[in-house]
C-alpha cells in the first residue's frame, strides 16, 4: 500500500523561509514569527489536501492565485473556538472586571483573534446581563476574512447549542440561553442586537499597530502559536492599547511571565490568565 502524500512531504527550512518571505512581500501577511512546527504542520496539511507535491509548487500556486492563497490563510489561521469556552474565565469577568468597566461612560473592548465570533457573542451576552452592553463598543478583529464574515453573520450549527448552553450555565448565565438565538432547520441565528455596536475588522497582530484605547482586551489561545519574539510584540501592543488599569485576558495555556512587559501588569488570576495594566 502506498504511503499517503502527507507522510512524504518534507519541508526544507530554507525553502520554508523563502516561501514566508515571498508571501510577506506580495500579500503583506507575516507568518515568519509564528511557531514553526505549527505552521509547517498546517502547510503539510494544506499540500496534502490539494495534492501539491513540493513546497516549490506550492509557492508558484500561492503567488499567482489569490483565491488559493486566501484558502491557505484560512488553513493557517486557528479557528477552533466555542461560546463561553472555559466558563471560569467568564465568571472571573463577571465577578471582577465588570465592576470596573461599569465606572466608564463608554466601554471599549477589543477581542483580538476573534475567529468565527463565538467569543464576541459570549462577551456581548455577558455585558447585556450585567447591564453594560448599551454603552459598550466591541472591536472584533482577525487576520482571516472568511472567519470574520462568519462572525458578522452570527449563524452557527444547531447541534453546537447543547454544549454552548452547558458552558453558559457554568459561566454564571442569568437567563435561558435559547432566548439569544432563533433556531431554523439545522442552524441558529444569534440576536442581531447583541452586535449592534460591534465593529468587525481585519487586523494582523504580527504587523499592524494599536488603533484605539481599551478598558478590556481579550486574546485567548492565539499567541500560543507565536514564537517568543512575536509574543513580546503582541503583549507590548496590548499594553499600548490598554487604558491605565485596563484588563487583559489570555488563554489558559498562555502567560505574560516571559514577556518584556511582565512588570507592567498585575496578575488578577493565574488560573484564568487575567491581568491588569497598572502603569
Amino acid at each position: 500500500m502506498a504511503l499517503s502524500l502527507v507522510m512524504e512531504i518534507v519541508i526544507d527550512d530554507k525553502k520554508y523561509k523563502e516561501l514566508l518571505e515571498a508571501i510577506r512581500f506580495l500579500y503583506g501577511y507575516d507568518f515568519t514569527d509564528y511557531a514553526e512546527p505549527s505552521v509547517k504542520r498546517r502547510i503539510v496539511h494544506f499540500m496534502d489536501n490539494r495534492k501539491i507535491a513540493s513546497i516549490d509548487d506550492l509557492g508558484k500556486i500561492l503567488l499567482k492565485d489569490e483565491t488559493v492563497f486566501e484558502e491557505f490563510v484560512q488553513n493557517l489561521s486557528v479557528t477552533v473556538t466555542e461560546m463561553f469556552r472555559d466558563p471560569s474565565f467568564y465568571i472571573k469577568l463577571r465577578e471582577v472586571v465588570t465592576t470596573h468597566l461599569a465606572t466608564y461612560p463608554i466601554i471599549k473592548i477589543w477581542i483580538a483573534g476573534c475567529a468565527t465570533g463565538q467569543e464576541v457573542y459570549s462577551i456581548a451576552i455577558l455585558l447585556r446581563e450585567e447591564g453594560l452592553l448599551e454603552r459598550a463598543i466591541i472591536y472584533a478583529t482577525d487576520i482571516n476574512q472568511k472567519s470574520l464574515q462568519t462572525a458578522k453573520n452570527g449563524i452557527y450549527a444547531l447541534e453546537e447549542m447543547k454544549n454552548y448552553t452547558h458552558n453558559y450555565l457554568k459561566a454564571g448565565g442569568k437567563a435561558a440561553f435559547s432566548q439569544y438565538y432563533i433556531a431554523k432547520h439545522n442552524s441558529v441565528l444569534f440576536d442581531r442586537s447583541l452586535i449592534q455596536s460591534s465593529v468587525f475588522a481585519a487586523h494582523n497582530l504580527a504587523t499592524d499597530q494599536s488603533f484605539n484605547e481599551f478598558q478590556l482586551i481579550i486574546c485567548r489561545n492565539v499567541i500560543m502559536y507565536f514564537n517568543q519574539r512575536l509574543q513580546d510584540r503582541v503583549i507590548s501592543l496590548f499594553y499600548e492599547s490598554l487604558s491605565p488599569f485596563g484588563f487583559l485576558g489570555l488563554g489558559d495555556k498562555e502567560s505574560i511571565l516571559f514577556s518584556e512587559k511582565k512588570s507592567s501588569f498585575e496578575e488578577i488570576s493565574r488560573k484564568e490568565k487575567m491581568y491588569r495594566r497598572f502603569r
